[in-house]
C-alpha cells in the first residue's frame, strides 16, 4: 500500500527536500514542478511512498520546517499497478496494514473534534433512534442507532490528545461530545414531552419491563469490560486505517441508546432510569477513554518492536520462515 505526497515547496528547501525523497528505497514517482507553486512561492514535489515508510518521511520534512513554511497533503490511490509498488513494498519494514502514520491520525482527530451542523445533525437523528427503540423494545433499533452516532471519533480525540500532551484537542473533543449529548437530550425530551401530551408515549412505554432494550439503562461489569474492548478496537482501527473493523465498534457499545434512554426519561421523569441512563453514558465514555489511551501508549512505546518481532517469527506474509 502506497501513500501518495504532494508537498508545496518554497524555493529555500527546494533542493533539501528532493534530496530527501529521491533515494531508489524511499519513493516512487517523484516529480518536480520547479516555480509551479505560487504560495508559498518555490516548488510542486509530488511522490509515492510506501505507507509503513509515511511517517519517517512525514518527521524528516517536518525537520526541515515544510509543515510551517510550506504545505504536506497526504493521499491514498485506489490503485497502483505498476512495479516499482511493488518493488518499495517489499523492501519497507514491516506491513502496511500494521504501519502507523502519526501525523494522519492526529489529524483525523482535529477533523473528529470540530463542531458541525452534520455531527449534531447525525447525535440526534441517532438519539431518536435510540429512543424509538426504547419505547417499541426493538433490538434492531438500538443497533440502527450505534451505527448512526457519530461519538467514537471524539472519544478517540479525546484520548489521543491526552496521549500526544495536546490539552486543548482533549478539551475540544470532549466539549464537542458533551454539547451533542446535551443538543440531543433536549431535543429528544421536548418530542417526548409533546409525545406524552398527545398520547403518542407514555411513562409506561419507558418504564415497563423491555426484554430486549433494558441492558441499555442496566450497567454493569461487563458495561465497562465491553467499552474497555471496544475502546481498544476502535483505536488501533483507527490508528491502523482499518475502517471495517469500525462498524463492529459502533454496536458494541451502548452510548447512544444510553442518551436516548435518557431523554425519554426526563421526559416522562422516570427518575431510576435517570440515573441508570447517566451511570451507562458515564461507563461507556470512561471505558472507552481509557482503553483508547492504554492502547494508544502501548503503540507509541512497543508498536514498532512488536512489528520487528512479528517479522522475524512470521515473516511480512504471516508465514513462518523455511530453511
Amino acid at each position: 500500500m502506497l501513500l501518495h505526497l504532494r508537498l508545496t515547496v518554497p524555493s529555500e528547501l527546494g533542493d533539501a527536500v528532493v534530496d530527501l525523497l529521491r533515494h531508489d528505497d524511499r519513493s516512487a514517482n517523484l516529480t518536480v514542478s520547479r516555480g509551479a507553486s505560487l504560495s508559498p512561492v518555490g516548488d510542486l514535489v509530488e511522490c509515492d511512498v510506501a505507507r509503513e515508510l509515511a511517517g519517517e518521511i512525514i518527521a524528516r520534512l517536518k525537520g526541515l520546517g515544510l509543515h510551517e513554511s510550506g504545505g504536506i497533503v497526504v493521499t491514498t490511490p485506489t490503485s497502483t499497478p505498476f512495479a516499482a509498488a511493488r518493488r518499495l513494498e517489499r523492501v519497507a519494514p514491516g506491513d502496511p496494514d500494521d504501519a502507523v502514520v502519526w501525523d494522519t491520525v492526529i489529524e483525523q482527530c482535529y477533523a473528529a473534534s470540530r463542531a458541525t451542523v452534520s455531527y449534531y445533525l447525525f447525535f440526534v437523528l441517532a438519539t431518536l433512534l435510540a429512543a424509538t427503540a426504547v419505547i417499541t423494545d426493538s433490538a434492531v433499533l438500538v443497533v440502527g442507532a450505534m451505527v448512526v452516532g457519530p461519538e467514537f471519533g471524539t472519544v478517540a480525540a479525546i484520548a489521543t490528545g491526552l496521549v500526544f500532551g495536546r490539552l486543548g484537542l482533549s478539551r475540544r473533543a470532549l466539549q464537542l461530545l458533551a454539547s451533542g449529548v446535551v443538543v440531543s437530550i433536549v431535543v429528544v425530551a421536548l418530542l417526548s414531552l409533546i409525545g406524552d401530551l398527545t398520547g403518542l408515549v407514555t411513562a409506561d412505554m419507558v418504564t415497563r419491563p423491555r426484554p430486549q432494550t433494558g441492558f441499555i439503562w442496566h450497567p454493569d461489569r461487563w458495561s465497562f469490560i465491553v467499552a474497555l474492548i471496544a475502546g481498544a478496537a476502535g483505536v488501533l482501527a483507527m490508528t491502523t486505517a482499518r475502517a471495517n473493523a469500525m462498524v463492529g465498534v459502533f454496536i458494541s457499545v451502548t452510548t447512544i441508546p444510553a442518551v436516548g434512554n435518557l431523554a425519554l426519561a426526563l421526559g416522562v421523569w422516570a427518575p431510576s432510569e435517570i440515573r441508570g441512563s447517566i451511570a451507562q453514558l458515564g461507563v461507556n465514555v470512561a471505558g472507552m477513554v481509557v482503553a483508547g489511551v492504554v492502547v494508544l501508549v502501548l503503540q507509541r512505546l512497543l508498536w514498532v518492536r512488536t512489528l520487528r518481532t512479528a517479522q522475524r517469527l512470521f515473516g511480512r506474509g504471516g508465514q513462518l520462515p523455511t530453511r
